[in-house]
């Protein structure tokens, strides 16, 4: 799994509306924190409000605002909706599933699940409220502890 500029990017206008919840952020305030150039951020912003995770006002004092607390804004929903499924290989896939020819006599596909199970933990265990707050660091996953 590789996250893209556009998946990176939008978690960065997640979290300046995140550190705002109570204002609409005009866009060019936004590419701004983001540094991120306000053509691209508009369509980033477009895939964010379809996927309902801000909404928008027009006007003189328009910009974009969230649309749930960041406590409820789960990173494991935003990067899959946006990047796809999260695992390394299809034939671990549990949304895209893709045959191998190596099917049945493949010792990597433990691996390629373990991979997976653990970015999806992580991602899934983690709101923007966490981001916003630092909270991110050793979390314990099957009774191991992970950095």
């Amino acid at each position: 799994m590789k996250i893209s500029s556009r998946g990176e990017y939008s978690l960065r206008a997640l979290i300046v509306l995140g550190q705002h919840t109570d204002q609409v952020i005009p866009i060019n305030e936004i590419a701004a924190q983001t540094l991120v150039p306000v053509q691209y951020l508009e369509q980033i912003l477009l895939q964010l409000k379809m996927h309902g995770f801000v909404k928008s006002k027009r006007g003189a004092q328009g910009g974009y605002t969230l649309c749930k607390q960041p406590a409820e804004i789960c990173i494991g929903e935003v990067v899959r909706k946006l990047e796809g499924p999260l695992a390394p290989m299809g034939c671990v896939s549990l949304t895209s599933y893709e045959s191998c020819s190596m099917e049945g006599n493949c010792l990597l596909k433990p691996l390629w699940a373990l991979v997976r199970d653990t970015i999806a933990h992580v991602l899934d265990n983690t709101t923007l409220k966490d981001l916003l707050a630092g909270n991110i660091g050793i979390r314990e996953l099957g009774g191991v502890e992970h950095v």
